[in-house]
């Protein structure tokens, strides 16, 4: 891939699956999911095939450039109490570093909101570590922020 090369957004397909796997680890890794703490390889084949299936919720976009995948995207559509129409949570996002600065992240996000508002979503939301700053001065050209606080629990 060329720095020149256009990206493309579009659905991923099953065929992507050896191209998508490193931009996913790159993304657990990121997010310190490694080594002993890594994502067990049933979660991955899992949410993989979730992509596929017509039946959950759960889609995925990826970005190529140059005959590449270099960025993903993970989102899904759910019911909320204070709305009628379902809204739509962006869980995961990610671009290789090959290809940070140049547009990746902010299209990926662009095709969310295109995909959501087909599917009769009114909101498009997400959250990202504290500590990444480089995504949030994206984010906040292209969203803003609730002042929600997440807590989390495992179980």
């Amino acid at each position: 891939m060329t720095s020149a090369s256009p990206i493309t957004i579009r659905p991923v397909a099953k065929s992507d699956f050896a191209a998508w796997l490193p931009l996913w680890a790159g993304y657990n890794r990121f997010y310190g999911r490694f080594g002993p703490t890594a994502l067990p390889d049933e979660i991955t084949a899992m949410t993989w095939s979730r992509f596929f299936d017509a039946y959950e919720p759960v889609h995925a976009l990826v970005a190529e450039s140059g005959g590449e995948l270099v960025g993903l995207t993970h989102y899904l559509y759910h019911r909320n109490s204070t709305r009628i129409v379902p809204v739509c949570y962006l869980q995961d996002i990610f671009t290789a570093e090959s290809v940070r600065g140049r547009g990746v992240g902010k299209a990926l996000i662009e095709a969310v909101y295109e995909k959501a508002k087909a599917a009769g979503c009114d909101r498009v939301y997400w959250q990202t570590h504290e500590t990444n700053t480089t995504a949030m001065r994206l984010y906040d050209q292209v969203a803003e922020k609730t002042g929600f606080v997440v807590y989390a629990k495992a179980l």
